[in-house]
């Protein structure tokens, strides 16, 4: 199918929308209506201001005579004043809209009736009281004078309606000039009054079809005229995304509790939402609350998230239209994008227009100009055409990066008096700065270590209730066992050991580098390694593989290293499930996997650990890692971030090898199984444990795992100079300013497996794990632990900084 689109509007979000629907296959021709300086120059692409926005028979007779296939309103009016509704009660079938009814555009055209509406759906925002009599909203302002309020013409009003006053007076002085100096126009015509929120705000901007939604990267406006967020509101003068605020479990809860039922309370009042939801949010303590609806793409956030969407816009647009949006997902770039906007001077009040200036073209692939308050003299003289007349835009893998690459956009915009603001992102880059100077922890990517602890002890009663005879299971852990004659089999029946476990995010750098075959290595190894510390062998793998749409190649490379690693660990693959998901996973390239090992433990064998035989003195036996195995990877993923390194990069910690961060990274988990299995039958033959207990040393470090195989009134006493840090680590550490307790927390600190053993077996055992090849480091001992003492004792820890 080829698309002819009449695109209404002459922003910088027209420009943008323009620019990027220009990039589809499926567009041949791009209408403009009436456009500006920046979409005169867009491929496929002409202006047309003879026509008029607001001519509805106009822009339909044009639409017409030009066999247009797909309407994209651009700014608000047109929406709220009934496009949609038009071109479908008057137009051909053929032309779809990517645009709400009038009715659902009353979302954005009074936030009265929006702010019902989230009432109504019991949709989280700030507490309000709508008023259309000044007398009675002045009353109100005068009975809460201790209160902050938040003021907001109910109408459209460009972006400028909101008022948030300081005092009691400033906020009646608001009152009068919305309500009575009709400042805004009928915008004003009645007024919300809602509580004053704090915290950060955040736009998410939503493709829906009327049922399914697919959300952009969470975007961070600047509406304040001056830095530092003073002066006047104005439409936008400036954005950064993703923020970092907009975390994976924020995102999910806004998802949740915020968009998908403000998309299924529209439809269930019977006016879906098709088209682009913009929603405002504010990140309270109690969590996000909605500040308002916009019905249409934001501007500036269009010109900053655009860039990073690889997607084709004209097809998700035209499926939003035709309600099959459930059959794709978004993919978008691993980056960073500022937008600087310029804007006349005196902007956001009276400010000159006609005013000639010069733009130089980027030189880069990923610096963008886009257009707003410009147009083309008689002459061809590019011109200044409204209050923010253009914006500078790039994409970088760091927000710093990103911000220093838009501004070096500005320098090439010269017209008289330009203003613009030199703090855009300036929340981000302070959290990045304070990050910088306290280092990083595995809590500041998003994970919490102790919530998942909380969990455990919530679901524990739960969990309590499936037991039965014979299974027994470590909550909290990631393996079990099933004593099979306690379960009812016979007496020679052996104890059949499971554990359960997945990669983490380090599929990530799977998916980034094309390289998939060394974390199919890393399930077999997780899993398999989780279940010989229970003393056992690995005889079964089973994988479950699950993505937004199927890579055939990538999968089969992924399978291919899961057999390679059942190799390692010397048991068979006998099944595996894979399942293709779209819409569940967002990006087109998003994956995630898992893995079960099952094995077994002879009648007459000691399951592992033997917590009763552990005594102060025992040995702590270690054995050495391959690297950061699959663990820590959010964290590890942000200090490459912060380093300002791609995964193409050469791996700085080992100039030797000519591998790349991501090869590097890469790295699989070690597998220990195969060393192992010798200690156990030896200790089997002398009929003595030589080995007490195990830790596979994973997520949560040292710290958190180890303690997991000791009784209670034991510690372990590790010393740190016993063993080397692994380069990579050690980079890790420096680069991201990680404090040493928290990289024993949150790497493995080059230890894959720590053991507790005899005082007399020590060298037996260290000289039979040699001898399998294995790199053997004795760390310390048991000792007894004191009242509120850790069950790690790390002494020395000092030498890690």
């Amino acid at each position: 199918m080829s698309l002819r689109v009449l695109l209404v509007g002459n922003g910088g979000r027209e420009h943008a929308l323009a620019w990027k629907l220009a990039q589809s296959p499926l567009v041949s021709d791009i209408y403009c209506v009436p456009g500006n300086g920046g979409t005169a120059g867009v491929n496929k692409t002409t202006n047309h201001p003879e026509i008029k926005a607001d001519d509805f028979a106009g822009l339909l007779k044009f639409a017409v005579d030009q066999k247009v296939n797909l309407l994209v309103p651009g700014p608000e009016q047109p929406l709220v004043d009934g496009i949609a509704d038009y071109f479908e009660e008057n137009g051909p079938a053929r032309i779809k809209c990517f645009g709400p009814s009038k009715a659902a555009a009353q979302m954005e055209g009074s936030k009265a009736f929006s702010k019902d509406f989230m009432k109504r759906h019991n949709i989280p925002t700030a507490a309000y009281e709508n008023f259309s009599d000044h007398a009675v909203a002045k009353a109100y302002l005068e009975a809460n004078k201790n209160t902050k309020f938040v003021i907001k013409a109910s109408g459209i009003a460009a972006g400028k309606g909101v008022i948030i006053p300081e005092t009691h007076e400033e906020a009646v002085a608001a009152l009068s000039s919305i309500m009575l100096d009709r400042e805004f126009g009928s915008a004003g015509d009645s007024v919300v009054i809602e509580e004053f929120l704090e915290g950060d705000e955040l736009s998410v901007l939503t493709f829906s079809d009327g049922s399914t939604t697919l959300s952009l990267p969470a975007a961070q406006d600047h509406k304040r005229a001056l830095d530092g967020d003073k002066g006047l509101n104005t439409g936008g003068m400036g954005c950064y995304a993703p923020t970092p605020v907009g975390t994976a479990e924020i995102m999910a809860r806004i998802q949740r509790e915020s968009i998908q039922p403000t998309i299924d309370g529209m439809r269930k009042e019977d006016f879906p939402m098709v088209g682009c939801l913009f929603t405002g949010f504010m990140l309270t303590p109690s969590g996000p609350k909605v500040l308002e609806y916009n019905v249409r793409f934001g501007d500036p956030e269009t010109q900053t998230l655009l860039p990073l969407l690889e997607s084709d816009l004209a097809e998700i647009m035209l499926r939003c239209a035709r309600g099959s949006l459930d059959g794709i997902s978004l993919k978008l770039r691993n980056a960073f994008s500022t937008t600087v906007v310029i804007a006349a001077g005196g902007y956001p009040g009276s400010y000159a227009k006609g005013t000639p200036m010069t733009v130089t073209n980027p030189t880069t692939d990923d610096s963008f100009i886009f257009h707003a308050g410009t147009s083309l003299s008689s002459s061809g003289q590019l011109v200044t055409a409204g209050g923010r007349v253009i914006a500078a835009t790039a994409i970088a893998s760091t927000i710093p990066e990103a911000v220093t690459r838009a501004y070096a956009g500005v320098e090439a915009i010269k017209f008289d008096n330009m203003h613009f603001r030199r703090d855009i992102a300036h929340r981000a880059l302070k959290q990045l700065s304070t990050s910088q100077s306290n280092g990083l922890t595995y809590a500041s990517t998003g994970v919490s270590i102790e919530a998942g602890n909380t969990l455990v002890q919530r679901i524990k009663p739960a969990l309590l209730r499936t037991a039965r005879p014979g299974c027994n299971a470590i909550i909290g852990g990631f393996g079990g066992d099933i004593a099979l004659p306690a379960a009812g089999y016979p007496a020679s029946a052996p104890t059949v050991l499971a554990a359960i476990d997945g990669i983490g995010t380090k599929l990530m750098l799977a998916r980034h580098t094309g390289i998939y075959n060394t974390v199919g290595i890393d399930l077999v190894a997780m899993n398999a390694n989780d279940l010989v510390v229970q003393g056992g062998e690995p005889l079964a793998f089973l994988d479950y593989y699950a993505c937004s749409a199927l890579d055939v190649a990538a999968a089969a490379a992924f399978v291919e290293g899961v057999c390679e690693g059942c190799v390692r660990a010397g048991c068979a693959l006998v099944g595996g499930e894979t399942a293709e998901m779209p819409g569940v996973y967002q990006g087109e390239g998003d994956w995630d996997a898992a893995g079960c090992a099952i094995g077994a433990l002879a009648q007459g064998r000691t399951m592992l650990p033997a917590k009763d035989a552990m005594v102060a003195g025992d040995v702590l036996i270690a054995l050495g890692s391959s690297g950061c195995h699959s663990n820590g990877f959010s964290l590890v993923r942000k200090i490459i971030e912060r380093a300002g390194l791609r995964y193409t990069d050469p791996a700085p910690w080992e100039a030797k090898t000519g591998r790349t961060v991501g090869q590097a990274l890469l790295e699989p988990t070690k597998m220990y199984v195969k060393p192992l299995l010798p200690v156990f039958d030896e200790s089997h033959k002398q009929e003595k444990l030589l080995v007490k207990g195990l830790a596979h040393i994973t997520g949560g470090g040292l710290t958190e795992n180890i303690p997991r195989m000791l009784p209670k009134h034991l510690a372990a006493r590790m010393q740190v100079d016993s063993w080397p840090v692994p380069p990579v680590l050690s980079w890790l550490k420096k680069a991201g300013g990680v404090e040493s307790k928290e990289f024993a927390k949150a790497f493995n600190t080059g230890l894959g497996m720590v053991g507790v053993v005899p005082k007399e077996e020590a060298d037996v055992v260290e000289k039979m794990l040699k001898d399998a090849g294995e790199t053997v480091y004795r760390v310390g001992e048991l000792v007894d632990k004191t009242d509120g003492a850790e069950g790690v004792d790390l002494v020395g820890i000092e030498r890690w900084n």
